[in-house]
């Protein structure tokens, strides 16, 4: 079993979280799935503010839903391995293109079973907030992230074919068994 746990971003992960995001961009990956923007912000510390507003339903951001962004840490060695946004809510936007989860991983530790571990925990998180049923999409062509969906419970509501042209697979978990 990999060891690892859902950790609420602060200053102390600066280093680590620029490190990510450098990896990501090394690799021509410029929009961190799961990360909230960081890849956007102006500075860490600016980020982390947004997360505190965005984590309140009185100050999340009009355009927003009320949100929760973890850093996926190993236990061992204590590295970002991956990020998570867990959505409370869907507005029109989300239920369309996003999701409850958005997720990613650290370029190095892929393809190492950190993607399901991640959503074992994102939804064991979404089901402590009182969510039932959770939605999540990824493109047809990303075949990993499908079988991480598909292994998780998820069922196929739909496909439709996204602005960049690719197409869109969106599913709904219920009842999770990964």
């Amino acid at each position: 079993m990999l060891e690892i746990e859902l950790v609420k971003p602060n200053l102390m992960h600066e280093i680590q979280a620029l490190e990510y995001l450098k990896e990501h961009e090394a690799i021509n990956e410029f929009h961190l799935h799961g990360g909230a923007l960081l890849e956007k912000s102006k500075s860490f510390e600016q980020w982390l503010n947004q997360l505190a507003q965005n984590s309140e339903k009185s100050t999340v951001n009009k355009d927003w839903v009320q949100s929760s962004t973890f850093f996926a840490i190993r236990k061992s060695d204590d590295e970002i391995i991956g990020m998570v946004d867990i959505r409370h809510e869907l507005n029109d936007f989300l239920k369309s293109y996003g999701g409850h989860l958005g997720i990613g991983i650290r370029p190095k530790e892929r393809n190492k079973g950190y993607a399901k571990e991640i959503t074992k925990l994102a939804i064991q998180y979404c089901k402590e907030i009182g969510l039932t049923k959770i939605m999540v999409a990824c493109y047809k062509d990303n075949v990993k992230s499908r079988n991480v969906i598909l292994d998780c419970g998820g069922i196929l509501e739909k496909e439709f074919i996204h602005s960049d042209k690719k197409v869109v697979q969106v599913f709904w978990i219920s009842d999770s068994n990964c």
